[in-house]
């Protein structure tokens, strides 16, 4: 297989990640990394090096693992994914060295059990260098998936493929020999109010004045009666129609479109919207094409979309130091965490944390030990507000630091601050522990 230069700017990336290390000291010190991981578990894996290497296809065996952020969510939830390749099938397939930070994973996470399918997963742009012919580094990637039937789901991780951005752009797809791999994790959801799975496409995404755009939906009531409906922000206009769901709750109908303040179109079961029996709204623009008077000129500008991202004031804490004999609590402050929400839309965001045990000379403080107390101040003029996560525990499962719901407009600035309590067993040995805080932005 060739190099597919164009593969990485088809993945949209779904989440950005920032690490702090926590530090304390017993009788002396205690420091903190965090990984979420279930099983380690190996699988044949075949890859393919870029045609340019002049190398055969690599068979070997890939050692990985998949962890979630709620391993018992109930129906309608969404669960974040992270797949970590801890040793790739393949390396470097060139004598040059690769510099840090030009490698882009992205791969699949396959569901089984109660719920089937595939998660689509994808990782950072970063690594640390690669020499020519050394095994390419442990790499993570994240994605997210609804629920839909509750009972036990498990995951086991899938295809991946390794983009490299340097010189020029090279692929290094791997695929399961024997599909599907090992479970690596497992989840048990339960009831919970079902997810909305509705879904709209548009046939053109703007129009002129007056222009029949086709909406076509998914997973709608069979026979219910749909109104598809222009919207200006979060307001209806008076550009509608009504088409039936057929028996399988799919529709294709036509909605002219006059309004010219239209940002949007939605199509929704019942007399008026409601996000539980509707979807969208899908973006639609209506051309403006109002003729110019004569002396007079027509000026018009762009907003263009930014990016959903996060920074953090620094990437370590010292917690608190605790006595030998005593115990207690170890407290500290989260580094401030800014988060900036540019992409404009429907879509919310939510900021996650897990953590892992801490580990010092020959002993480790459990990672369920730590909690923290979240905080999140909105700053003026954002579209979103946001809101802390609940204080309690973090752990290696993870837990909310923060998030802002969709809405049909998004965005704005927001500053994260928590803080943090390591409860430290009263003979915890004495010496320097230390564990990672990881921050996932999906």
């Amino acid at each position: 297989m060739g190099s597919t230069p164009g593969r990485s700017r088809r993945w949209r990336w779904l989440s950005l990640f920032g690490a702090t290390a926590l530090a304390v000291t017993v009788g002396g010190a205690l420091a903190g990394p965090a990984s979420a991981a279930d099983t380690n578990v190996d699988f044949a894996t075949h890859c393919i090096p870029p045609a340019i290497a002049g190398l055969p296809p690599i068979d070997g065996t890939t050692t990985a693992n998949v962890s979630v952020d709620n391993t018992s969510p109930k129906v309608g939830d969404t669960v974040t994914v992270t797949y970590t390749v801890v040793t790739a099938a393949a390396s470097n397939p060139t004598d040059l060295a690769l510099p840090a930070d030009i490698m882009t994973p992205t791969g699949k996470v396959t569901l089984g059990g109660a719920q089937t399918g595939d998660v689509t997963v994808a990782g950072p742009k970063k690594n640390p260098p690669v020499p020519g012919k050394a095994a390419f580094p442990s790499f993570s990637m994240t994605g997210t998936f609804t629920v839909t039937k509750a009972g036990q789901i498990t995951l086991s991780p899938g295809d991946y493929n390794i983009h490299t951005s340097y010189i020029m752009e090279l692929d290094t797809p791997c695929t399961v020999t024997n599909p599907p791999a090992p479970v690596s994790g497992t989840i048990t959801a339960t009831d919970g109010t079902p997810a909305n799975t509705r879904a709209i496409s548009l046939s053109a995404a703007s129009g002129d004045p007056g222009a029949s755009v086709t909406v076509s939906g998914t997973d709608f009531t069979p026979g219910a009666a749909v109104t598809l409906a222009g919207r200006a922000g979060d307001t209806q206009t008076a550009d509608t129609a009504t088409v039936t769901a057929d028996s399988q709750g799919s529709f294709s109908g036509s909605l002219v479109v006059n309004d010219k303040t239209t940002t949007g179109i939605v199509a929704y079961e019942g007399g008026s919207w409601n996000a539980d029996k509707g979807a969208g709204p899908a973006a639609y623009v209506v051309n403006d094409n109002t003729p110019i008077p004569d002396g007079s000129q027509k000026l018009t500008t762009t907003v263009k979309a930014g990016t959903l991202s996060m920074s953090q004031a620094g990437d370590s804490v010292a917690l608190s130091t605790v006595d030998f004999g005593q115990g207690g609590a170890s407290t500290g402050t989260l580094q401030t965490v800014t988060v900036k929400d540019f992409r404009g839309g429907p879509a919310g965001w939510s900021l996650t944390g897990k953590v892992t045990d801490f580990t010092g000379p020959g002993a480790k403080i459990d990672a369920g030990r730590l909690s923290w107390t979240p905080a999140c101040v909105t700053t003026a003029g954002s579209p979103s507000t946001c809101k802390a996560g609940s204080a309690g525990t973090v752990g290696t499962s993870g837990a909310t630091l923060a998030s802002a719901p969709d809405a049909t407009l998004t965005g704005g600035e927001f500053t994260v601050d928590a803080g943090l309590s390591l409860d430290v067993p009263a003979f915890t040995p004495p010496g320097s522990y230390s564990g990672v805080l990881t921050l996932t932005l999906t």
